[in-house]
């Protein structure tokens, strides 16, 4: 077994990064109705995460992986030990606002779909009613179940629980990600996709803690790892410090021919008794092997299951509200003015000039919007194709007085 002192110790090294989370001396004691103690949860532990890495927590059933998560949201006391998060206590309301976290078990309220989960969620931090819409929208495509919104959540699937708890934890665009058991129940793909999302995360500047059974999810995707065992950290340190084998060596190249293969291991012969010596083609492991199998499927069918593929959502990827007003302002600018093809004869139309008929570029919206007194309502009446009619293009002094209005409009400085 790999101990403690054979790895990188906390501190041991100058912070690669600024400090998200910082544990020193953590224990947790467990009393019964007379204040004995009955189980030490966790013993001394110490370690830190920094920004923008994936921290893998490892170990058995009962080792503390539990007990450490949540004390690091603030709820439950240590018993011994300090925590800080973002340089605060755990429980600091404003740190807790920073802080995504889906739960081993999904605890949803079953009679709600899957848009007004997220709304609840979304509005237990305060988000407007736009913004939580349009991240709920993001976020339902984003986990595949936009062919399931309007199912109400306690008909869900287990995988299908762990998708809608996996939305739910980013609602609020957290900076620390807490996952516990983000891929139990997933298929393959599924699976795929969450630990594709966390690199996202990752390289957004995010961190996340994953604690997790399954050692192939934490090695595909995290930085850094402690192993528990018995409340205590047994290893810690990167993957690549904890798995390197030192004592073998491969050599991967292009097949061979039967003579140079004679002749190469008849050099390594030389220094290497025959027994210890093995040649095997390099295989590619199930999940990437099951992955093409599905990706050449999906080509040729349709499935009334949970979808794959789904982009990750604008304002996690720093899309979106990200932008400074300014960006945002110049990105519909750029919009309205760009030329656009017709869809049959594919000539170029100005969105500022009069639209022909099946264009997607409604002149009387740029001209509210180009007012400078609100716009009551207006009723819906339907619309009456007419020919195209030709107008002078407009003046730069126009277009100017344009751009002025729609940057006050979006809150940009002129």
């Amino acid at each position: 077994m790999t101990t403690p002192t054979q790895t990188q110790q906390p501190g041991s090294t100058e912070r690669a990064a600024e400090t998200v989370v910082a544990v020193r001396g953590l224990s947790k004691v467990f009393k019964d109705f007379w204040g004995r103690p009955k189980a030490r949860a966790v013993d001394n532990v110490d370690f830190e995460v920094r920004k923008g890495e994936v921290f893998g927590l490892l170990g058995p059933n009962g080792s503390g992986k539990s007990t450490t998560v949540k004390m690091l949201l603030g709820l439950l006391n240590p018993t011994k030990g300090h925590i800080e998060v973002f340089g605060h206590s755990p429980r600091h309301v404003a740190t807790k606002a920073r802080i995504g976290y889906l739960p081993e078990e999904s605890y949803l309220y079953r009679y709600l779909d899957s848009a007004e989960t997220l709304e609840f969620f979304g509005n237990l931090f305060q988000l407007s009613a736009s913004e939580r819409q349009k991240r709920a929208e993001q976020l339902i495509d984003m986990v595949g179940l936009a062919n399931a919104r309007t199912r109400l959540v306690g008909e869900f699937s287990k995988g299908m629980q762990r998708r809608i708890g996996l939305a739910q934890a980013l609602i609020n665009d957290p900076d620390l990600v807490i996952l516990d058991e983000p891929t139990a129940g997933l298929d393959p793909i599924g699976c795929r996709e969450v630990k594709d999302l966390i690199v996202a995360l990752a390289k957004r500047g995010k961190t996340v803690i994953l604690s997790s059974h399954l050692l192939a999810d934490v090695e595909d995707v995290c930085d850094r790892v402690v192993i528990y065992y018995g409340g205590k950290i047994q290893a810690y340190g990167t993957l690549q410090e904890l798995l390197t084998n030192r004592d073998s060596m491969r050599i991967t190249t292009p097949p061979l021919s039967r003579e140079t293969t004679e002749k190469v291991l008849a050099i390594i012969r030389q220094d290497v008794s025959e027994d210890k010596i093995r040649i095997d083609n390099p295989t590619q492991n199930l999940e990437s092997y099951f992955l093409g199998v599905v990706q050449r499927a999906r080509q040729s069918g349709e499935t009334s299951g949970a979808t794959s593929g789904g982009k990750v959502a604008a304002y996690l990827a720093g899309e979106g509200e990200a932008a400074s007003p300014a960006a945002q302002t110049a990105k519909l600018l750029e919009r309205l003015t760009a030329p656009a093809a017709t869809a049959e004869s594919g000539a170029v139309v100005s969105p500022l000039e009069p639209a022909a008929v099946g264009s997607s570029v409604d002149v009387s919206k740029l001209d509210l919007l180009t007012k400078s007194t609100p716009v009551p309502p207006v009723q819906p009446a339907s619309v009456t194709a007419s020919p195209v009619v030709s107008s002078p293009a407009p003046t730069a002094e126009e277009l100017a007085k344009a751009n002025d209005k729609l940057s006050s409009l979006l809150g940009g400085k002129k």
